[in-house]
């Protein structure tokens, strides 16, 4: 081979080890803010249909708390005196908020009216302890009951589907086909199901190394977060169930990249939030893929 045809290839390789480099780049998280709003063991967040509010589950308070997205500066409350054990909260197309009222046993519905919530329905079934709730656009709500250890359908208030040999099951999420991600907490790993509640996928083992999986959040790509309770991290899960990234260093702390039995996150474009629950705050992110 020439001396001219060695450099090509040279360079044609090392041309190719450079774009394989960049493809296998994980990616990076970088801290923004935290609030400094006095939150009690705060769960799952969700964010306004603008993404101008952030919904707080704040349990200890037996609330919901309604921080800006921006500033997580406090805004406003619902729900105390009415609620206990709040862990999760999910809206429909009306913009009514379904609040899993946790040591209550049931979901609470509250009409919102910019500032004010008021209380105009409740769901009760075969569940106890609700800690994820679910409003699923095919007009089913899906709750998961952490203490009967079960997910039920309900449609128009009647229970339609279950799916039951679970433990403590925590938050629903819906997946871009339709189908629903479930955190399966005390059994370390995340389901797929189908509407009818039919186990779909399991995302599990060494791969992923869970440990009290909690809230989750699915991005457009179809990826998925998950706030990792007792690894203190949230990890990040491409849409072919390839592990990413880490957010956290794995030791119960409080800082940039340290997290506490982290609990909830959400996230709009770039930016991830999360309950820092041991902590008793919520923080954000800024992620880089």
């Amino acid at each position: 081979m020439d001396m001219r045809r060695r450099t090509l290839v040279a360079g044609l390789a090392l041309a190719l080890l450079t774009a394989d480099t960049l493809a296998v780049e994980p990616p990076t998280f970088a801290f923004e803010h935290a609030s400094d709003v006095t939150l009690s063991n705060p769960h799952d967040v969700k964010l306004s249909a603008d993404g101008r509010h952030l919904y707080v589950s704040d349990v200890g308070s037996g609330r919901v708390v309604v921080l800006d997205a921006d500033t997580l500066q406090l805004r406003s409350s619902f729900g105390a005196g009415k609620l206990s054990g709040t862990h999760d909260i999910d809206f429909d197309a009306a913009g009514r908020a379904y609040v899993a009222d946790t040591h209550n046993g049931r979901v609470a519905i509250f009409e919102l009216q910019q500032d004010r919530a008021m209380l105009v329905g409740e769901l009760r079934g075969p569940i106890a302890g609700p800690e994820g709730v679910l409003v699923h656009p095919n007009g089913m709500i899906y709750v998961a009951g952490a203490w009967s250890h079960n997910v039920v359908a309900f449609r128009d208030g009647e229970p339609v589907h279950s799916l039951h040999g679970l433990s403590a099951p925590h938050d629903l999420e819906l997946a871009a086909n339709g189908d629903l991600w479930l955190a399966d907490a005390g059994n370390d790993r995340i389901l797929r199901l189908s509407p009818t509640l039919q186990i779909v996928a399991e995302l599990s083992g060494p791969a992923y190394a869970f440990d009290g999986v909690r809230y989750l959040d699915v991005l457009p790509d179809g990826a998925l977060l998950a706030a990792d309770k007792n690894s203190h991290t949230v990890k990040l899960i491409g849409r072919d169930g390839k592990l990413l990234a880490r957010l956290g260093n794995g030791r119960a702390g409080r800082g940039p990249n340290v997290f506490t039995t982290p609990e909830g996150v959400d996230s709009s474009g770039d930016r991830v939030w999360i309950s820092d629950s041991g902590n008793d705050r919520v923080v954000r992110y800024r992620m880089r893929r």
